[in-house]
């Protein structure tokens, strides 16, 4: 199946790349998230069943889309979505939303019904956001943070991570990776070389940490700030996949998400995958995906 490389212009101003693969009727965006791009949903478009039409966009500040004006909430991105499909037309579709693609996904359907017909999320972050932790010197303790100001500064995971996309620190860049995501298998080495330069073409480290630490949907306090509620907006069937090894989103996150989702949610255990089960275990987390989008009425 052929996948092509493509770019579109949005009414804001900015410019979106995405990959498109031929397919059947049945459509599907895929939503990437942190320090990744639509490259990295290359196995899946390469190994989904042809019946399905693929659609996966870079985020603004990602990959080869543009980065005019900075991102400052998770609404930010999922208003790109908006006017990107918007522009090219895809209503009636299914989206699958990886970690922080998650909650843009999630926020894309409260905010736009009519769009997405099923919701699935990948190792997503939880309806209450992905807490950000970190420390402005040696010595300090790590803290919740909940200024962009302080993320931009911080020395655990912002300045080491931006710091070796500058300098093209592909040997850091793995060794965070293999940590904590790529813990059980890794990509063929010349794919994984690709996936951290792609990697590089991150804009947004510190925008991204803090729309995460700031995103709320749920009805609960998140330790930050209060949620809006707009979970309750979200009016189709969700699955919630995520891998028993996952060291990134754990498993109080998803917990929560599922709490929060109530009833139109399902959650499905991958076992002995982590944060990336396209690389842990594709043919499995295929199987689920395509059973839940051909399933009429998901119970």
């Amino acid at each position: 199946m052929s996948v092509t490389l493509k770019e579109v212009q949005l009414a804001n101003g900015e410019t979106i790349a995405y990959r498109e693969r031929e397919g059947g009727e049945k459509k599907v965006l895929l939503i990437h998230g942190n320090m990744t791009s639509s490259k990295h949903w290359d196995l899946v478009l390469n190994s989904m069943a042809e019946e399905y039409k693929l659609y996966a966009m870079d985020l603004r500040g990602f990959g080869k889309s543009s980065y005019h004006k900075l991102i400052t909430s998770i609404k930010d991105f999922s208003d790109d979505v908006k006017l990107f499909v918007d522009e090219i037309g895809l209503r009636d579709f299914a989206m699958i939303g990886w970690s922080t693609g998650g909650a843009v996904a999630m926020q894309f359907t409260a905010d736009y019904p009519g769009y997405c017909n099923k919701l699935i999320l990948l190792a997503s972050e939880s309806t209450r956001g992905y807490p950000f932790d970190g420390k402005l010197s040696e010595n300090e303790i790590p803290r919740r943070f909940s200024r962009y100001e302080d993320i931009k500064q911080d020395l655990i995971r912002t300045i080491p991570v931006q710091t070796a996309y500058d300098t093209n620190n592909v040997e850091l860049l793995k060794l965070i990776w293999n940590a904590v995501i790529y813990t059980k298998n890794q990509p063929a080495q010349e794919l994984y070389d690709e996936y951290v330069q792609d990697m590089r073409t991150q804009r947004n480290l510190a925008e991204v940490h803090h729309s995460n630490n700031t995103f709320n949907i749920s009805h609960h306090h998140n330790g930050l700030v209060e949620g809006n509620g707009l979970v309750d907006q979200i009016n189709v069937p969700v699955l919630v996949l995520r891998g028993d090894r996952d060291f990134v989103v754990t498993a109080d996150m998803t917990k929560e998400l599922v709490e929060d989702l109530g009833a139109k949610a399902k959650f499905v255990e991958l076992k002995d995958c982590g944060h990336s089960p396209l690389v842990d275990d594709l043919p499995h987390f295929l199987k689920e995906v395509t059973d839940f989008l051909n399933t009429e009425v998901y119970k």
